[in-house]
């Protein structure tokens, strides 16, 4: 624990305050001997106000649009009541002060109410730490937060993440990965003292990369790379990271409900945004309202082509909101094959049967699609049809035998209706003049042959844009 004085002035009274820097805990290990993590200020609160415009801001990682995507999905589908709107604002190569150049016109005109920024990275530039490096990206980073509360935005200031070596790109080569990181931590805390300096949120995003991708190695081998392939860009899990840090500044809690089951007593009871459907023989149904797909605002008339992939769980009873709200369900009958017993074992016979209820989704008027998640299921597009139309599980049990289709319904839910989803049903999906000639020709009719032998039905010929891309020999 290392000391500081701080000079005190109250009322003409002077005196001096010893008051100790706390660190933030490190593992046992010698790899984090020569850091020195100041510790990180707790949120205060929820710093998210309802109807805000979050800009999220920083250099080419915040480009990579991963992050910025986790944050703006958990707030959409976890917090929806926030009604917060996301805006990115990531620019390759960038530093603080070139954000600082660009703020008013790229950013503040778009009036924003809370911002995050994530410089520092470009700011090391890739070397050991110097004071004069220290001096840029204080004064820079001081300088954006000012400007945003200026405008009267609430910032929450973001420190780099970390360096999994030194880049091809680094002008110093002589600098190890170690002086690289130590660099980061210095401008980490550096952004710490901002923080406090500004009274605004932090968000450490150095020192938990840091540490999990420390652990990660030790658990999973070198290859494992938390910072990303090539040292500086994370992959998902990296970003994973990164927005648990900023969603945690936020003073969000990751409290998304509590359900309180009585077995002795056959009750349960849910907390605010969720509600009790039924409980009875040890399973439990509920409906929740924390998600953004129970409600729909603005024109409902309009034809947003919204899609619901892996629709399979639906019930009978959300349908007709798929109905209002004029969403395209692709449902995956694959699974009544290759996933049928474990859906009975984990969630009884009753919902097994209910998978992919496509006969009541086209008897409700919709206009469904079927679709194979490969590799978690072969990519064979006719014994896709054939599950649809026979729902036949891998132990030849029937799955939801009134949930089946005819061979037309699951040949339009694998053409003429996967166009209409993605809007291109002018020009594709079914064989008419002016449409592309994207066709195969089989050696047997799949409308005709036994529902039982569709999936016995072989290619001959595939034919993209008039040419053959395909012929059996």
């Amino acid at each position: 624990m290392r000391a500081r004085f701080l000079f005190v002035l109250d009322l003409g009274l002077c005196c001096w305050t010893l008051t100790a820097q706390a660190f933030e805990p490190k593992p046992d290990d010698s790899y984090f001997a020569r850091f020195k993590p100041m510790e990180a200020p707790a949120p205060t609160g929820l710093a998210l106000r309802k109807g805000d415009r979050l800009a999220i801001c920083g250099d080419s990682i915040t480009e990579q649009k991963m992050y910025s995507r986790i944050i703006e999905t958990y707030l959409t589908a976890c917090v929806p009541e926030l009604e917060i709107t996301v805006r990115q604002y990531g620019w390759s190569g960038e530093r603080a002060p070139g954000f600082l150049a660009r703020l008013t016109n790229d950013c503040l005109r778009f009036r924003p109410t809370i911002a995050t920024t994530c410089y520092g990275m470009n700011d090391h530039e890739y070397r050991r730490f110097e004071d004069r490096i220290g001096r840029t990206y204080r004064g820079s980073s001081t300088a954006i937060v000012q400007a945003f509360k200026a405008h009267g935005a609430r910032v929450i200031l973001g420190s780099p993440g970390c360096v999994g070596r030194n880049p091809p790109w680094s002008q110093a080569k002589e600098a190890t990965t170690e002086d690289l990181n130590l660099n980061l931590c210095q401008l980490r805390n550096l952004g710490i003292e901002i923080a406090a300096q500004e009274k605004v949120g932090f968000a450490d995003v150095f020192w938990p990369m840091l540490v999990a991708g420390f652990e990660a190695q030790e658990k999973y081998g070198a290859d494992y790379a938390v910072p990303g392939k090539d040292g500086v860009h994370p992959g998902w899990a990296g970003h994973v990271i990164m927005a648990y840090a900023f969603l945690k500044a936020f003073g969000l809690d990751g409290d998304l409900g509590t359900f309180t089951v009585d077995l002795a007593q056959g009750k349960a009871q849910a907390s605010e945004g969720h509600e009790i459907v039924t409980f009875k023989e040890g399973e439990l149904k509920i409906t929740s309202r924390r998600y953004p797909f129970c409600t729909a605002a603005g024109d409902l008339t309009k034809d947003r082509r919204v899609t619901m992939i892996h629709a399979q769980f639906t019930r009978k009873d959300q349908l007709d909101k798929y109905v209002q709200y004029k969403i395209v369900p692709s449902f995956y009958t694959l699974h009544t094959y290759y996933f049928a017993e474990a859906h009975i074992a984990n969630r009884g016979k009753e919902q097994a049967a209910y998978i992919s209820p496509v006969r009541d989704a086209i008897d409700q008027g919709l206009r469904i699609t079927n679709h194979t998640d490969f590799v978690v299921a072969p990519l064979d597009q006719l014994f896709m049809m054939w599950t649809a139309v026979n729902r036949i599980s891998r132990a030849g049990a029937e799955i939801g035998p009134g949930q089946r289709i005819t061979p037309l319904e699951a040949l339009k839910a694998q053409t003429i209706n996967v166009a209409y989803q993605y809007g291109e049903q002018d020009s594709k999906g079914s064989l008419e003049v002016g449409k592309l000639a994207d066709l195969v020709i089989l050696d047997k009719n799949p409308l005709k042959v036994d529902p039982m032998a569709i999936k016995d039905v072989k290619v001959v010929e595939t034919i993209k844009e008039g040419k053959t891309i395909y012929a059996r020999k």
